[in-house]
């Protein structure tokens, strides 16, 4: 009987025969063989998903023919290696049938080291991104850090010990875990809005004017629907129908409206009543108005609390570090008379910058540019600790407003959005009101974002590319920073014998009762300086062919006659009030029948250009009133009330509707 101990001399004095040179050649070309089969069919699963020019796959391609050469220099002193391994391996199994030699056990061939190191490694992949430190002051200028850890060294990845050099490299790039604070994004379907949240509206009813004479809503200067819409159809996709609220499309474009004098009447309307477009047999009334523009140097301080999601659902391109970007260029909006604050939010949330004059901008530039993405999203603990801030820098002269730039995913914080909405309009009514940015695709909660600014006394915007950060927070963001008019209120009372029909085209969520109009204690949306805002009601004048009700056998629906009625289509009131008063003023305007427009060639490019609008993003909600006008007829109109178009958006919507046209073909 063997010894233990004659075993193991046997192996160490233990020769392997030298391989024959056919042999060698033979194991050689086999290997090629099958690393060739492996790299094909590599490379067919990555044509499959790479998106690149020519000229960027060729590269990839000569990159993988020397990776392939160099393999295969490799494998040619790797092959005889391979062979003693066959010869020692019986011996081998045969000594570890008695004491296991230190890694045969192992999975893949593994060291207990190599286990251990690997072990280490996925735990790390499943570690939580660490949580912001709670606030804190005296430290870093008053700011905390944000953690951004640094990619992981390939060293620190655990290797797996497998025979196959090209399998190991593979397994070294597998294995590498994803950095803290830096969450691959979730992947999206192609159309580009999966997971994004509207609401659905049913469009705006169509109202007989004998049973319902009074139409009442609140302004809106929200621009966000527009610029969502745009990126969907720029990426070729044709966007969700709730995504498109009429009035946010054409209120994206300034009008040049009748402009008032002074602040002391902060507006000015114009009405026209005018053909429409998509359907001859009715009229568009068309209702405009222009806010005041004061000097910039009649701008009050604004005291501005940046509030930043950095959560890992952010970490995207078109994002945080878009937001980054964009949020300098409001700082070239600012002065030493204005306050910054950063506050961020991901697991939980944190003060990344004090109270800061805005001339210190190298210092908030830096504050800005420690941000990274990583954690969950505690928006609601974010916006406590905001409001926190801005209540410390408020005064009775300042703007006060917090900014929040997110993608709107809020899942943790205040418990529901209803508590998080009565939250936003306590805090309204201390004079600190709300802006929201909207950031990326995939997670976008635009409904919860419109209820936030709407409750808020702010604007919802969104934030598709860097030109559009300049036009919201660069070329418009006097309107922003400063209200010139609040609580503003539309109501439109039809003269029912020369309107039988009317309805109200967009503002599905902005209706306000009848008795609304004249309760101070209601709120209503804010005119900013320089604003514009358009409502557009299609009416059914008596007499129309149009008329979608026949009259009733058993009662007379027309009312008394008064004199003189026949001679208005309608009577518009507007409700305001002054920035600094509590009780509102009244516009009353009555709307005349003999000012009405037989053609629409005869009114001003301001208000075609405004109806082209509203058809187009009308035939994009699919409307069962003005889907049958065509997209060619909506460019034809758009293109010939173009005007200056000094920045070059209303271009940029006649482009639109060529995509929209081609995709829906």
């Amino acid at each position: 009987m063997i010894k233990k101990t004659d075993k193991l001399d046997m192996l160490k004095n233990a020769k392997a025969p030298e391989p024959s040179k056919a042999r060698r050649e033979q194991n050689l070309e086999a290997a090629m063989l099958a690393f060739d089969k492996e790299q094909q069919e590599k490379l067919k699963q990555k044509n499959k998903t790479f998106q690149g020019n020519i000229f960027t796959r060729r590269l990839m391609s000569i990159f993988n023919n020397k990776r392939r050469t160099f393999i295969m220099d490799m494998r040619i002193p790797l092959g005889g290696v391979a062979i003693i391994g066959l010869v020692l391996l019986p011996l081998a199994l045969m000594y570890n049938s008695t004491t296991s030699l230190t890694g045969l056990n192992s999975p893949l061939g593994q060291t207990d080291q190599e286990n251990k190191d690997m072990q280490l490694s996925e735990g790390f992949n499943k570690e939580k991104p660490a949580k912001l430190e709670e606030r804190t002051r005296g430290e870093n200028d008053g700011a905390i850090a944000l953690d951004s850890v640094a990619p992981v060294a390939e060293s620190e990845v655990s290797e797996m010990a497998v025979s196959s050099p090209a399998i190991q490299m593979e397994s070294k790039l597998a294995q590498r875990p994803e950095p803290l604070g830096m969450v691959a994004p979730a992947p999206t379907t192609m159309d580009g809005q999966a997971g994004d949240k509207f609401s659905s509206e049913d469009e705006s009813s169509l109202f007989i004017t004998a049973q319902n004479p009074v139409s009442t809503f609140s302004i809106d200067v929200d621009t966000a629907s527009y610029s969502y819409v745009r990126s969907q159809l720029e990426n070729g996709i044709m966007p969700n129908p709730d995504a498109v609220r009429i009035e946010e499309m054409v209120n994206y474009f300034s009008y040049d409206y009748q402009a008032p004098s002074s602040a002391n009447a902060p507006f000015m309307q114009s009405v026209e009543v005018y053909p429409t477009p998509w359907n001859e047999a009715t009229k568009l009334l068309h209702i405009g108005i222009k806010g005041f523009t004061p000097e910039l140097s009649e701008r009050p301080k604004s005291n501005l609390v940046l509030l930043i999601d950095s959560s890992g659902s952010m970490n995207a391109p078109d994002k945080l570090p878009l937001l980054k970007r964009s949020f300098s260029l409001l700082l070239n909006q600012l002065d030493e008379n204005d306050t910054i604050s950063i506050v961020a939010y991901a697991g939980s949330a944190g003060v990344v910058l004090e109270p800061t004059k805005a001339s210190e901008k190298r210092k908030i530039l830096k504050a800005l540019e420690r941000l990274s993405a990583g954690g969950s999203t505690a928006g609601g603990q974010g916006i406590e600790l905001a409001y926190e801030l801005a209540e410390e820098a408020k005064s009775d002269s300042s703007n006060n407003r917090v900014i929040l730039a997110t993608d709107g995913d809020f899942n943790v914080g205040i418990s529901t959005p209803d508590a998080l909405k009565n939250f936003i309009e306590k805090k309204r009514d201390d004079d600190i009101s709300l802006s929201v940015l909207g950031f990326g695709s995939g997670n976008y909660n635009d409904e919860l974002m419109q209820a936030l600014a709407q409750n808020g006394n702010g604007n919802a915007f969104y934030i598709d590319s860097f030109l559009e950060a300049k036009k919201v927070l660069s070329e418009e963001i006097l309107g922003t920073l400063m209200t010139i008019a609040k609580d503003v209120k539309v109501q439109v009372e039809f003269n029912p014998l020369t309107v039988a029909e009317y309805r109200l085209v967009g503002y599905e969520t902005r209706a306000l009762k009848r008795e609304d109009f004249n309760n101070d204690k209601v709120d209503a949306g804010d005119i900013g300086a320089g604003h514009t805002v358009t409502a557009i009601y299609e009416i059914t004048p008596v007499g129309s062919s149009a008329i979608s009700v026949d009259a009733l056998r058993y009662q007379n629906e027309k009312p008394v006659e008064v004199s003189g009625n026949k001679q208005e289509y309608a009577f518009l009131k507007l409700r305001y009030k002054l920035p600094n008063e509590d009780k509102s003023k009244l516009i009353e305007v009555p709307i005349r029948v003999d000012a009405a427009k037989d053609n629409i060639a005869d009114i001003s490019p301001e208000f075609r250009f405004g109806a082209s609008v509203a058809a187009f993003a009308q035939k994009l909600r699919g409307s069962n009133y003005a889907d049958n006008m065509s997209y060619d007829e909506i460019e034809a109109l758009a293109r010939g009330a173009k005007g200056e178009d000094r920045f070059g958006y209303r271009a940029e919507f006649i482009s639109l509707v060529d995509i929209a046209n081609s995709l829906s073909k």
